[in-house]
């Protein structure tokens, strides 16, 4: 038994000893397999080589197939040119080198794509595309169904199709597009509120209206301090059930409270003239004083003076509904747009449409008028062409002039209410635009009482081609109307407080009759008055950043200073953001419910912090 045991363990030791040394056979014989190196003259046919040296690689430099090493002969590798590349068989040697030189450098643009870099970058690519989309307020689908394709048909004519197929790890779907907006826009909101946290004071711009599904849309602007700067941005936007005050007023105040902003610092707050805003018992201004005792409430200049533009004596009133008339009669039947356009092609107008009238619309009027009058005689024979009623009145010159002036009129108005729009608008400039329009309302009342009408161009050069003159009805009409016009701005628009005009301008006030400065602010206001630098920095920065960068030496004045300068003066900011919401929220993205994220990208001067947003983030690829 033995015996047979030692011989068994004798066998197995024979087979074990056999395998190892048939092992080492075939590792000596595959060291001992010949590798095929890479000539120049492959260049030639179409070839260079990657890989190791001790392994190199033959590869096409016209379509970049890398071949076995086995193939590393002419006559392997120019079977794969006939067969792939035959119409360059006549191409001489240095077509082929400047195609290497070409890989050469793709080589170098082409990141490898199994690198974690690669993934980054690639999620860092989404980022940008996302945040592109969401300025531009394009919808999600946009970018894998318009965006990469295009991108990897440019990349595969300019570069090759290797670069474009790394595309494919940018990832682009809808629902990927909308996380990067949220992640952007979250970002940009925790940057703004630890702004506002920092800031002394901020002020509140609120306006509310409806979107194209009818659903109450409630928006918000913060303007703030930073870094002794002034900046504006959009604070929140909600959707109401109710547009009343308490309902406002609990939206903002959740807000407030939620992001642990502090509501003592709220030295101003901006609305328009509604009874849930400006109520003096139960509006939301009354409820913010309620805690706030010594807040600012300012109500919106352009809608002032937008109300003041309205008031109008009743002839006039009734030129101006009859051009309305004759301007719904032409553009509300498709047939009398596309005649009347044709007439004014046939007579080289300047213009081939008329405007409508649009009530909420601040430059409404003027545009809807200059246009009217720009196209009198167009409209004039059109009307007698389709005996439209009202016809004699372009034939009437007493109906002529009062349309004349109120084009003229209404077109100094515009020029105002776009003085009064834009970022950044202070009290005073608001108080200079409109002390300057009461004092022109006053000379034109006496040019006009001198006959002068210079100021009106359409007026003064329809009665220089005219023999008649203005009659003395016509004459008392528009002086009334200029007198109205002054009477409303006034009462609209109060005489300002000359105790603030060491603010506008603290380098020619005279001290000794200043009012509401103590002692020591007015030997502070002394010292920068005779400060030569500082006379430097108030004429190259705005009037609240130069207040703001003296908190350091003068912080008294300082802070009396801003917070008259901080607080809104109109509602510019809400408008011009209604304006894009309604771009954004259209009739073919009108299921979008939550649309603060995009409207956020697309109207905040807050740059996101990608870097922070892809460090945070696993890199995978697209799937």
């Amino acid at each position: 038994m033995d015996r047979w045991l030692n011989l068994k363990r004798k066998n197995i030791n024979d087979v074990d000893e056999d395998a190892s040394c048939s092992k080492q056979n075939e590792t000596s014989s595959s060291h001992l397999k010949k590798r095929r190196h890479y000539s120049k003259e492959y260049l030639s046919i179409g070839f260079t080589y990657t890989g190791p040296e001790d392994n190199q690689l033959p590869q096409c430099v016209l379509c970049y197939d890398i071949l076995s090493n086995d193939a590393m002969k002419p006559s392997k590798l120019r079977r794969h040119f006939n067969t792939k590349h035959k119409e360059h068989s006549t191409k001489s040697i240095d077509f082929f080198k400047s195609k290497e030189q070409e890989f050469q450098k793709s080589k170098k643009m082409i990141r490898k794509t199994a690198t974690g870099c690669n993934n980054e970058n690639a999620v860092r690519a989404s980022f940008e595309v996302s945040q592109l989309i969401a300025k531009t307020g394009k919808p999600h689908t946009i970018a894998e169904e318009l965006i990469l394709p295009a991108a990897k048909i440019m990349v595969s004519a300019l570069i090759n199709e290797k670069a474009a197929k790394d595309l494919s790890l940018i990832s682009l779907s809808n629902d990927t597009v909308k996380k990067r907006i949220d992640g952007l826009s979250a970002n940009i909101k925790e940057q703004l509120l630890e702004r506002i946290r920092m800031s002394p004071y901020f002020a509140l711009q609120l306006d509310e209206s409806t979107d194209i599904t009818n659903k109450a849309t409630l928006l918000c602007y913060v303007r703030y301090e930073h870094k002794r700067n002034i900046f504006e941005d959009l604070l929140f936007i909600s959707l109401l059930v109710h547009t009343t005050a308490e309902e406002v007023f609990n939206t903002l105040n959740e807000f407030i409270t939620s992001h642990e902003i502090n509501w003592l610092k709220c030295v101003g707050i901006s609305t328009d003239g509604a009874r849930a805003m400006s109520g003096r018992l139960t509006g939301l201004v009354a409820r913010i004083k309620e805690i706030i005792p010594s807040v600012t409430w300012y109500h919106c200049c352009i809608h002032r003076e937008a109300l003041v533009a309205k008031k109008i004596p009743e002839k006039l009133k009734q030129t101006l509904n009859e051009s309305v008339k004759i301007v719904n009669f032409i553009k509300s039947k498709s047939l009398n747009s596309r005649l009347f356009e044709q007439l004014c092609k046939d007579m080289d107008s300047e213009h081939n449409q008329l405007l409508l009238h649009c009530e909420v619309r601040w430059l409404s009027r003027g545009k809807v008028l200059s246009r009217f009058w720009e196209l009198r005689d167009e409209i004039r024979l059109f009307l007698m062409e389709q005996q439209f009623q009202l016809h004699d009145r372009l034939t009437d010159f007493s109906w002529l002039v009062k349309l004349a002036y109120l084009s003229d009129i209404f077109t100094h108005l515009n020029m105002l209410n776009l003085n009064l729009q834009g970022k950044k608008i202070t009290v005073f400039q608001v108080e200079d635009k409109i002390e300057a329009m009461i004092k022109k309302l006053e000379l034109w009342y006496n040019r006009l009482s001198n006959r002068n009408y210079e100021t009106f161009p359409n007026l003064t050069n329809f009665l220089g081609s005219t023999d008649e003159v203005l009659s003395e009805d016509d004459t008392s009409l528009i002086a009334q109307h200029l007198k109205d016009l002054q009477h409303s701005f006034r009462e609209y628009f109060p005489i300002p407080d000359a105790s603030k005009n060491w603010i506008r301008d603290p380098f020619s006030v005279n001290v000794y009759e200043l009012k509401g400065l103590t002692a020591a602010e007015e030997d502070k206001l002394i010292e920068i008055s005779t400060d030569g630098a500082l006379k430097l920095q108030f004429k190259e920065q705005s009037l609240p950043n130069f207040w703001a960068h003296l908190h350091a030496d003068f912080p008294e004045l300082s802070e009396k200073a801003m917070k008259i300068l901080m607080p809104f003066v109109t509602t510019y900011l809400c408008e011009k953001s209604f304006s894009v919401l309604v771009y954004l929220k259209n009739k073919y993205r009108n299921r979008l419910k939550n649309v603060e994220s995009e409207l956020r990208i697309q109207v905040s001067t807050i740059k996101p912090d990608i870097t922070r947003l892809v460090s945070e983030m696993q890199h995978q690829p697209s799937h």
